[in-house]
């Protein structure tokens, strides 16, 4: 009823303008013109009122459902304008009912105009669709159980669809045919389709592999030297995958690389809480020796030693009586290092450090002797996956290696001797001699 009255004042005012332009000597043709354009202004202006005061009194109502609801769904439709494209069906509705009386002096522009409001009307339902499932994504961003989930492929699949789905409905308005006509055309040209869109294929069925088989969540630090991503995935989308390097720098990696090409996924080390330290130290092996019996009480003066070092030369000390060993010279027999010292002080050094993970790995070993000289390796964890936190553990705990080396008489190799040398005095170890070298490529 109340349209109807629109349409009958719309029609009453139409007329009145036309004779009086007619009145005025405007001719009949240049009348007709300049009275449609003068109802399509006044149209514009009438909807875009109305669309307004639409949009107004639904994003106030979803603002107070917002507040008053626990639900975070009314807030996320507010930011992804669900408001907006409904506000857009009433004016649409308005325009389409006035078509006939706006366009009566141009019946030929009647259909065409129809048809351009319903297309119209397609692409807001669509969107309004969209947003809902957009909203929807949103909202279950914010729980634990889809936060590392890659939500945004499968809208993207799901917007394909819908507009698929349009596009057969618009198809079957404008021509009159039946859906079938539609996928029969799309058949003829499937190849051409498939070329067109085949990294999105390859990306969507990458996502479902990925998802399926839980390869990388949104939030992994994953390594893909090939594209020089080193950082956290922050977007996995139908065709790419976003990564944010440590240097802040973005870098996209098509989805289906990861399926075909190799990464490393630093997800188990997150979980784990442990982070692995693998680092060596190069020993001079001409410092490598045996301990003299007088040195020995020396070295007992390490306390974290003390203890081992007695039960130690206990055992060799009874091996070698048993085994009649003739002391008087050194080599004779089992007898101490200072390399052997060393890795043992290093091994309670890390059992007693605060930043060490005591349930994971943990050992100092040989690896093969090189030129440069012989590997001390450090394997273990940190107790924390932080960066800077393992950084700083790493650096504390090296620091304290190579500090400990000379109390030890040891040296450490480095590619250009320095012009002295630094050496402990075991007659008091707390003091610290320099012996200038002669030759430092001797050492």
């Amino acid at each position: 009823m109340r349209e109807f009255k629109f349409t009958h004042t719309l029609n009453t005012s139409s007329r009145w303008t036309y004779d009086l332009l007619v009145k005025w000597g405007v001719p009949e043709d240049l009348a007709a013109f300049v009275n449609l354009f003068l109802l399509l202004f006044a149209l514009i202006g009438i909807v875009y009122v109305f669309h307004y005061v639409v949009r107004r009194i639904l994003r106030i109502a979803l603002i107070r459902f917002s507040k008053r609801s626990k639900f975070k769904f009314f807030h996320h439709l507010l930011n992804n304008r669900f408001p907006h494209f409904l506000a857009q069906c009433a004016p649409l509705i308005l325009v389409n009912a006035v078509i006939p009386t706006l366009f009566s002096d141009f019946p030929d522009m009647i259909k065409p105009m129809n048809a351009i409001t319903d297309v119209y009307m397609v692409f807001i339902v669509i969107w309004m669709l969209m947003a809902l499932i957009k909203a929807s994504g949103d909202d279950l961003r914010t729980k634990s159980t889809f936060r590392e989930k890659p939500i945004d492929s499968y809208i993207q699949v799901i917007r394909m669809i819908l507009y698929l789905m349009g596009a057969v409905v618009i198809f079957s308005h404008l021509t009159g045919q039946s859906p079938i006509a539609f996928f029969t055309a799309m058949g003829a040209i499937s190849a051409v389709l498939l070329l067109m869109f085949k990294d999105t294929i390859m990306g969507f069925v990458a996502s479902i592999q990925v998802t399926a088989n839980d390869t990388v969540r949104i939030g992994d630090w994953i390594t893909m030297t090939k594209y020089g991503a080193d950082g956290d995935v922050i977007a996995i989308n139908l065709t790419t995958v976003k990564v944010q390097n440590f240097d802040k720098t973005i870098t996209t990696i098509p989805t289906y690389s990861l399926i075909s090409d190799s990464f490393q996924n630093w997800r188990g080390m997150s979980e784990a809480g442990g982070r692995r330290i693998k680092r060596a130290i190069l020993i001079k092996q001409a410092t490598i020796r045996f301990i003299t019996p007088a040195e020995v009480e020396e070295f007992k003066k390490i306390q974290s030693l003390t203890s081992y070092i007695e039960h130690r030369q206990k055992d060799i000390d009874k091996n070698n009586e048993r085994l009649g060993i003739d002391k008087s010279l050194l080599i004779n027999g089992r007898n101490l290092t200072n390399a052997g010292l060393y890795r043992k002080y290093i091994d309670n050094y890390l059992n007693s450090h605060s930043g060490t993970h005591k349930k994971m790995t943990m050992m100092v070993r040989h690896l093969a002797p090189t030129p440069n000289g012989l590997p001390i390796e450090l394997y273990a964890f940190t107790s924390t996956t932080k960066w800077a936190d393992y950084e700083y553990i790493m650096a504390d705990i090296f620091d304290h290696m190579i500090a400990a080396a000379r109390y030890f008489d040891l040296q450490i190799y480095e590619t250009e001797a320095s012009g002295d040398t630094t050496t402990i005095s075991f007659n008091d170890p707390l003091t610290v001699s320099r012996q200038p070298v002669s030759n430092p490529a001797k050492l």
